[in-house]
């Protein structure tokens, strides 16, 4: 891996887009340390302390509590939702579905549509953040409370622009490369809390603080190996006649991840189970029915934790069905003359590929469960919110993986073309 970055820092063209990559964190993270017009920042670090797993959360997705009263607090959030919005929406509009399959000109119809919606959602989310946030305002004026919200939107669409330079101009796909880095500012954070795990006020002991980062390396090995995982269906496409000549049958594989859906189907499960807290902070009198619904509803809490785990099967089970399609797989293949060894075409192979489809996503389903349990896991056990574990592990082995992918297949198409050029 070290000999690719090497070789990729070597090639000036692609050492150009990993310093414009790098030019983007900074200015991502440089936007997280801009206030928001007249609120109080030790105010609003303090509520964010006192956080549990919804700012985890949103740790991830905007860039660490330490965020939370910038300018980029919203950071790529709303983005991802109207991107995944515009998923669901592509699947249920007949006329969605076909500027999907028209494409460049269709999908970028489409992306105008994600981006008009990005707008929308964060306004809703900035109105909704001021709101919560009003009391923390060192001047209470519906001036400030209007430049807070504008300021809210034109950083998150901000952030949108910078996730698709990077994907133009820079390494990997930008969204995934934003929350990367904001996931990785907060590491000294991390070994900081660590740290004051073993010798603050409240020092659980060195003996668990081990335990503790051992189970994490564990966790860090299976999710290397759940990523990677995958079933390679045998495919056979038999001779044809290609003009006046006769091209003969190739075998080739047809891979299905382990899991699909990947870490979408856990923010998916968070964003519905915590949605109740969400609308308790547009509440000023909650009652006590209320306070005890959200209550059971913590993914720390034994009813939560199940609700919790449920949800992440039902949502990989529901985002796989609509990233892979048996029917118009099976079609395509008996159009091109292409068959599984053993089943026919067609219906049966339809058929086939569904079973093994959802057999593989079980896998998948059980692996991101056990996967995003690990924090709440660990509170149980340690009595301590470790504040990082699964998911955000998963997104960041998920972008180095990629990483390391765009690079190769960068440094592949150099080679090749150096050796066409020869």
């Amino acid at each position: 891996m070290f000999k690719i970055f090497v070789n990729s820092w070597k090639t000036k063209e692609i050492r150009n887009k990993i310093l414009y990559t790098l030019m983007i964190f900074a200015i991502v993270r440089l936007g997280t340390q801009i206030a928001l017009p007249g609120i109080d920042t030790a105010g609003v670090v303090a509520a964010r302390e006192n956080a549990s797993v919804a700012g985890t959360l949103y740790s991830v997705i905007a860039g660490g509590a330490n965020s939370s009263w910038s300018i980029f607090a919203m950071g790529i959030g709303p983005y991802i939702n109207a991107s995944i919005i515009m998923q669901l929406l592509t699947i249920a509009i007949p006329k969605f579905e076909q500027l999907s399959k028209e494409g460049p000109d269709g999908r970028k119809q489409l992306q105008s549509y994600s981006r008009y919606l990005t707008v929308i959602l964060a306004l809703i989310q900035g109105i909704g953040l001021t709101y919560t946030y009003q009391n923390m305002y060192l001047v209470h004026s519906p001036l400030v409370y209007i430049a807070s919200v504008f300021c809210l939107v034109c950083g998150s669409t901000f952030v949108m622009w910078l996730a698709e330079q990077i994907t133009a101009k820079g390494i990997g796909n930008g969204s995934s490369m934003i929350i990367f880095i904001n996931i990785v500012s907060n590491l000294p954070m991390g070994a900081a809390s660590l740290y004051y795990m073993v010798v603050g006020s409240g020092a659980i002991g060195a003996a668990k603080v081990a335990a503790i980062l051992i189970i994490l390396i564990i966790v860090l090995a299976f999710i290397v190996c759940v990523n990677s995982g995958e079933r390679r269906l045998p495919v056979q496409y038999s001779s044809k006649m290609v003009g006046r000549k006769q091209a003969s049958g190739r075998n080739t594989t047809m891979p299905i991840k382990v899991n699909t859906s990947g870490v979408i189907s856990i923010i998916f499960a968070i964003s519905l189970l915590q949605f109740p807290q969400q609308i308790g902070m547009f509440i000023p009198n909650k009652g006590a029915t209320f306070t005890k619904v959200t209550e059971v509803l913590n993914m720390t809490h034994p009813v939560g934790a199940i609700i919790y785990v449920v949800l992440i099967f039902f949502f990989t089970y529901f985002y796989t069905s609509i990233v892979i399609n048996p029917n118009e797989i099976a079609m395509n293949m008996k159009k091109n003359g292409g068959f599984i060894p053993g089943i026919r075409p067609g219906q049966p192979t339809s058929a086939y590929i569904t079973r093994i489809v959802n057999r593989i996503t079980l896998v998948g389903a059980i692996c991101y469960a056990i996967l995003a349990m690990v924090p709440v896991v660990l509170q149980w056990i340690f009595k301590v919110n470790v504040g990082f574990g699964g998911t955000t592990l998963i997104i960041v082995v998920g972008v180095c993986l990629d990483i390391v992918k765009a690079l190769e297949s960068q440094l592949l198409m150099r080679h090749y073309k150096g050796f066409l050029n020869d």
